[in-house]
């Protein structure tokens, strides 16, 4: 917000520049013609008042001249005058559009070096600046999510080899070995189904890559009760506490109205409640609590895990980014949940955000309530 309150300011300082501008050219167009028209009635009384013949002195033919034709060379010393000031107040902005033109031309491929402008176009300058500062970080953004992405699907296309390579060796086994206990074989089973789940893991991470680059959110909005969507989420989530061994306590208002997108704000509890399932320690509880404030609702999901360095909290929402970078973890997602947990919330015109401290990580989420 002040970053758009400072450009604002430096566009109205910028129209005011032009029409001071303005004013300036058409005053000194103004003092010219007074000068002129000053000097010529002065000068015609000075010689009016002097007795004065001398065929033959070139002084006094030129006056003769310029007698004869008073009315003219008044107009044409105006004119040229006219011409000298325009030509002033003309050539330095056209210099200044040629200087403008080239800085801008070095927007297209920005460098680490400042752009600099002459005195007069300062504010320009910093404007520029800011432009060119803006598209750097955006070029580097998009090369490392670039990067982590081309990253991620070489790790997800490695890892496919693996779960396929066990579901097909063991139901070989079960073809050629018809002999196999039912204990083994039902060991093999388990085996082959667990990798054949895994190996579905990572091909819907694929899709969720080509979703998240494909994919514009749109909303659609209409009043919801987050106590409830959230009941019904922690529920769908109950087997997957379970088996990670946790809990979870809603600590909420009876009805928490919010106008929002239910379908796509479920997606975000869900990356959260997901996020904390995979990374809380065993035996803890998530706690989820919430409320309103004036026009601000907020929720929190907080989590006993180990602490986040600060380093990887900043980059938590970036596309593909994993805290868990192991290949083979099965937490190890396609990075995206977060960010797409980000994208939706501040489409509502909400923020989220993370803390992590003392064993504890802390997701804040804030929405509009009206």
């Amino acid at each position: 917000m002040s970053k758009r309150r400072e450009r604002e300011r430096l566009s109205e300082r910028g129209r005011s520049r032009v029409l001071r501008t303005w004013g300036l050219y058409l005053l000194a167009l103004t003092a010219w013609v007074t000068v002129v028209l000053l000097l010529a009635f002065l000068g015609y009384l000075v010689c009016s008042a002097i007795t004065w013949y001398d065929p033959l002195n070139p002084v006094y033919q030129f006056l003769n001249w310029v007698r004869d034709y008073f009315f003219f060379v008044c107009i044409l010393v105006v004119l040229a005058g006219w011409v000298a000031i325009s030509y002033y107040f003309i050539a330095r902005p056209v210099g200044q559009l040629e200087e403008l033109t080239a800085a801008a031309g070095r927007l297209a491929e920005p460098g680490e070096e400042p752009i600099h402008l002459s005195a007069g176009l300062g504010d320009v300058e910093v404007q520029l600046n800011d432009a060119r500062e803006t598209a750097l970080r955006n070029a580097r953004a998009a090369k490392e999510a670039e990067q982590r992405k081309n990253d991620l699907v070489v790790y997800l296309a490695h890892d496919l080899k693996t779960p396929l390579t066990s579901v097909i060796g063991y139901l070989t086994l079960l073809r050629d070995e018809p002999q196999l206990s039912p204990e083994l074989r039902g060991r093999y089973t388990g085996i082959a189904l667990d990798k054949a789940e895994r190996l579905e893991d990572l091909i819907n991470e694929f899709f969720d890559i080509t979703r998240f680059n494909l994919t514009h959110l749109e909303l659609e909005k209409q009043p919801t009760d987050l106590t409830r969507m959230l009941q019904q989420v922690v529920s769908e989530f109950g087997p997957m506490l379970a088996e990670a061994d946790l809990t979870c306590r809603l600590d909420l208002p009876e009805k928490l109205l919010c106008p929002c997108d239910g379908e796509k704000l479920s997606r975000v509890f869900d990356n959260l409640l997901r996020n904390a399932s995979h990374y809380s320690l065993p035996g803890t509880e998530v706690r989820i609590t919430g409320g309103r404030d004036g026009d601000t609702i907020t929720l929190t999901f907080v989590n006993a895990g180990k602490a986040i360095p600060q380093e990887k909290l900043d980059r938590i929402f970036d596309q593909f980014f994993r805290l868990d970078s192991a290949r083979a973890s099965r937490t190890g997602g396609a990075g995206l949940g977060l960010a797409i947990a980000r994208e939706i919330v501040e489409l509502h015109g909400g923020t989220i955000r993370a803390e992590s401290a003392h064993d504890t990580v802390t997701f804040t989420v804030t929405l509009p309530a009206s």
